[in-house]
């Protein structure tokens, strides 16, 4: 019987994707805007927080290896968008009020 790959273990991994510059996870930031995932394929939309990002390549990188880690998972696929433009107001309420966004 093949694994099914969860949602649970996609933004699991995802959570352990760090921006360097801003110190918490792509989840936490809002990069991430979608996540398709069919019979183990795994899409993922999302951002940056600047399409002029300088670690944007280190980002998509860990994001790929991180999610290729997962137990069963097939083809990875990420896309980048600038629709909508990411702005503060995507991060979780706790990163917010680390950075005093209110």
């Amino acid at each position: 019987m093949i694994k099914m790959v969860s949602l649970k273990e996609v933004v699991d991994a995802l959570n352990q994707c760090i921006d360097p510059e801003v110190g918490a996870s792509v989840v936490d930031i809002g990069l991430i805007y979608n996540i398709s995932i069919k019979e183990n394929d795994v899409k993922i939309y999302l951002t940056m927080t600047s399409p002029m990002c300088p670690v944007m390549s280190i980002i998509l990188a860990d994001i790929q290896l991180r999610l290729e880690k997962i137990q069963g998972i097939g083809k990875v696929e990420l896309e980048l968008v600038w629709d909508p433009l990411w702005n503060p107001e995507m991060m979780t309420d706790n990163l917010k009020s680390t950075y005093g966004i209110y």
